[in-house]
């Protein structure tokens, strides 16, 4: 087994060849700083013989003054039947100003013949002259052996061949790609040992995860004496994504002993992987290994009892090693210890035998059976559990609402809301336009709630979700709705479930703007109600 591996990283070519990903310029420089930060130790930029954009991209990341990853430039063999020196792509990457370079050729006889359609004399050739041309020129050179496990398999003489000619026109590493990610474990660790006895170069190892094994035969080519890695962060790539380093890094550092990077850079990996799927526009997985926001999240309520006494009775890594946190959610499966774990969380005063939890557990249980999920909606727990505490935080009470759509001309469709609650023994109408129910909505609740408590006007709806819970009952399912607010420093998620849209969203943004107001309890101004009116004098706002 290897001591000590190399990092290469793909995420800026290979990973980009996944679907949904399309990386700017600017977009590949900010990944390639956050890359170096995290301790890698190769960067593959791109193919600067490929397009404008990746050659952009060399120019312009010798301005980042990189502290640790060498950039490497990506490229092909040369052409058949042509010089080296001759061959355009091969000239890109000397023109690409890349300190190392990552060239790949054809190992599988199959591909030499029927893809490249040359002969496998000259394709061996191809490879030699190539890696001699960019050696002559003062680059670092790692094959990457395209096809070399299926290759191996059906010839195994020939695939050999090509990187014996790879290691003797000077490259520095050989890299054996599972380009289809059919291999499986067994047969990755059995070809790496075998061909570890036929060069003398470093071996590495660059596996796709078609058989959802990129990991796994990740970790066993290091075992077999691989040292260096290839993968990119969060698993992007072609088809099912390439090896995930994410998962791959606290693997080899905290469960084999191999380092790979600091200490304090593994402690930035959940952040890392975060930035990354931000940059991509990507909603990151909360299912993802290692740094998902799910991958230490307790729900079982005698999970969390066991977690609460000895984290290590449900959890395989401490968290805060790759710099994520234990969460605790509360659901129907929630007990005592769940519900223990929250409140200690958010600060309330309750203590193990206060009849108030068991009172907020059957409750919060009759909610969920109703379709209420509070997972996502930390506000709207927080305020049922200290309405089960006996706090108050009803700063207004509906007494009705009224909404009306009309169609206009060119196809335009307005909504207005009237609304009639009570704020301080007054009671207030209010009317708004939207260009929706909810929106129209929204505007006449806090058109009405601002005129006696100012602070309404710091918050806004950030995001707004409608699921349909019972798609059987058609026009007649439940909905939940999902309400996110902010005031721009502060997110809150808020929920609200009914038959009628239109009601769970309302149940929603009144939890919104009632949890904004008891966490700034402290600069909630209240305005002095006028006299009390007659009912039909009463100000329209």
């Amino acid at each position: 087994m290897a001591s000590q591996v190399k990092l290469f990283d793909t995420t800026l070519r290979d990973g980009t060849q996944g679907e949904g990903i399309s990386l700017s310029v600017d977009d590949k420089l900010k990944i390639a700083a956050k890359l170096d930060q995290l301790g890698v130790h190769y960067i593959e930029g791109g193919w600067p013989g490929s397009n404008p954009k990746d050659m952009n991209f060399f120019e312009r990341v010798k301005d980042l003054n990189l502290e640790h990853a060498v950039v490497t430039a990506f490229g092909s063999t040369r052409r058949p039947n042509i010089k080296a020196e001759s061959d355009p792509n091969l000239n890109r990457i000397l023109e690409s100003g890349a300190e190392a370079a990552a060239i790949f050729g054809k190992t599988w006889d199959f591909h030499v013949t029927e893809a490249l359609q040359t002969t496998l004399e000259e394709n061996v050739k191809m490879i030699y002259d190539s890696v001699r041309y960019l050696k002559e020129n003062g680059l670092e050179v790692i094959f990457d052996a395209e096809h070399f496990f299926d290759g191996y398999k059906h010839n195994g003489d020939y695939a050999l061949q090509t990187i014996k000619a790879a290691e003797e026109a000077g490259a520095d590493c050989v890299a054996l790609c599972d380009t289809n990610g059919g291999s499986l474990p067994s047969e990755i660790a059995d070809i790496i040992r075998t061909v570890k006895e036929k060069v003398t170069i470093a071996v590495g190892i660059h596996a796709h995860n078609d058989g959802e094994l990129g990991v796994a035969n990740t970790l066993e080519a290091v075992k077999a004496g691989a040292v260096h890695i290839q993968g990119t962060f969060n698993g992007y790539g072609e088809r099912c994504g390439n090896a995930n380093l994410v998962s791959i890094i606290p693997n080899l550092q905290l469960k084999m002993n191999i380092p790979c990077v600091t200490e304090a850079q593994l402690q930035q990996l959940t952040e890392g992987s975060k930035y990354i799927h931000e940059v991509a526009n990507q909603t990151p997985p909360n299912g993802q290994p290692f740094t998902g926001k799910s991958a230490f999240a307790h729900k079982g309520g005698m999970h969390v009892s066991a977690v609460l006494k000895h984290p290590e009775t449900y959890e395989h890594i401490a968290p805060e090693n790759i710099g994520n946190e234990r969460r605790v959610l509360v659901s129907e499966l929630s007990g005592q210890s769940n519900l223990l774990f929250k409140a200690k969380e958010l600060g309330l005063p309750i203590d193990k035998g206060d009849p108030a939890i068991k009172a907020t557990i059957e409750q919060m249980k009759e909610m969920e059976h109703k379709g209420y999920q509070y997972e996502a909606a930390e506000a709207s727990f927080e305020l049922l559990i200290r309405n089960g505490l006996g706090e108050n935080h009803d700063y207004f009470e509906l007494e009705h609402f009224n909404i009306i759509t009309n169609k206009e001309k060119e196809d335009r469709f307005t909504s207005e809301a009237i609304v009639k609650m009570k704020i301080q023994e007054q009671t207030v109408i209010t009317a708004a336009e939207g260009n929706g129910p909810v929106n129209a909505l929204d505007h006449a609740l806090r058109k009405g709630i601002g005129e006696y408590y100012p602070l309404v006007h710091e918050m806004y709806l950030s995001d707004y979700k409608v699921r349909v819970l019972d798609e059987a009952n058609a026009t007649a399912s439940t909905v939940r709705v999902l309400v996110e607010s902010s005031n721009g420093k502060e997110t809150w998620s808020t929920i609200g479930v009914s038959p009628n849209v239109i009601e769970a969203s309302w149940h929603a943004l009144v939890d919104s703007i009632r949890y904004y107001f008891m966490k700034h309890a402290d600069r909630l101004q209240k305005v002095e109600p006028v006299p009390a009116m007659p009912e039909a004098s009463v100000k329209n706002h």
